[in-house]
């Protein structure tokens, strides 16, 4: 898989970048390890070299589950993404939402980027990653109690260190990221985007094509809603709150299910799923440098892997974003 370089870094990474959110379990239902471990080789069998995870992913248990699945790959031959500035052990910071450990216990969750909190984080996840660097240090969410500028000077340091080679943000807004680049020039922003969802396209994605950085899109997919496999009778693990956001209630499961038929023989023709359809499709917005698609096992990567396998014409992106602008979502 060719690589695309990440904004005004040197890092290159593949356009398809594994999430690694949901082999952590939180939030997901639970996970297997085996599965999530045998997904991460198979990315790389498929020359999905770049995965993307944090410490909050199962509360250390994803960057734990890449370090084993990448401890007899060299260390040059994949790009490990990883986060800091959303804890769980501290009050620390400002209140993001109410979430428990897998050991049933309440929690916290609290969005802290103060540089005694980042230079901390990064060491505990150069453990559990059994790594001396990583690629690429991500803000996970903006912190409100906390300046923008020394987060980016505990970024600065570290590269300084050579605990990581690029900064990054993530879930900020433009004028967020132009206050950012006053103290380091920041190599992406990772944020959601979609099909049913594209807020970006007013503010970020103007940003980065008039500055240069790079957009790492996450949950293209909408978190599985856009595989066309989700329906009024899907079953959802316990623990999975996939169900609790509005994409998945009615009436938008079932307008989006519609648009999804609308645009499915596009995918017929060029012998794609609806899920590679849509990974194309994001792939070829403006400003979005990499899409990161989540895979629990194998088979749902190597399915993710062949949305690279086509190319939609101009025709076809003008079908699909005609339907598009019909799909209203509550």
């Amino acid at each position: 898989m060719q690589k695309v370089k990440l904004g005004k870094s040197d890092l290159e990474i593949t356009p398809i970048v594994l999430g690694a959110w949901a082999i952590g379990g939180w939030m997901w239902g639970g996970n297997d390890d085996n599965d999530a471990i045998e997904a991460i080789r198979a990315s790389l069998d498929r020359g999905i070299t770049t995965i993307d995870t944090a410490p909050v992913y199962g509360f250390g248990r994803s960057e734990i589950l890449v370090s084993q699945a990448l401890a007899d790959i060299g260390r040059d031959k994949v790009e490990i993404l990883t986060k800091c500035g959303l804890r769980w052990d501290t009050e620390k910071g400002q209140f993001h939402f109410k979430s428990e450990l897998p050991d049933g216990n309440p929690v916290n969750m609290m969005k802290y980027s103060g540089k005694d909190g980042i230079m901390e984080e990064v060491e505990g996840s150069l453990r559990r990653l059994h790594t001396d660097y990583i690629d690429l240090y991500q803000i996970h969410w903006y912190d409100a109690t906390t300046a923008i500028s020394e987060a980016m000077e505990a970024f600065d340091r570290l590269i300084g260190q050579g605990k990581i080679r690029a900064a990054a943000v993530c879930n900020y807004k433009a004028e967020q990221m132009a206050e950012a680049e006053k103290t380091i020039t920041l190599a992406s922003n990772q944020v959601p985007y979609s099909m049913v969802k594209r807020d970006i396209e007013s503010d970020v994605v103007p940003y980065v094509l008039e500055n240069g950085n790079g957009i790492l899109a996450y949950s293209p997919l909408q978190r599985g809603l856009l595989t066309g496999k989700i329906n009024k009778d899907y079953h959802f693990n316990e623990g999975d709150h996939r169900p609790q956001t509005k994409y998945f209630k009615e009436p938008n499961l079932l307008r989006t299910n519609e648009f999804l038929q609308k645009i499915k023989p596009i995918a017929d023709d060029n012998g794609a799923t609806l899920g590679q359809l849509v990974i194309n499709w994001t792939l070829q917005q403006p400003g979005i440098t990499a899409a990161l698609v989540g895979a629990r096992n194998a088979d749902q990567v190597n399915q993710n892997a062949a949305a690279l396998d086509f190319q939609l014409s101009s025709d076809e992106l003008t079908v699909i974003n005609d339907e598009l602008a019909k799909l209203i979502i509550e």
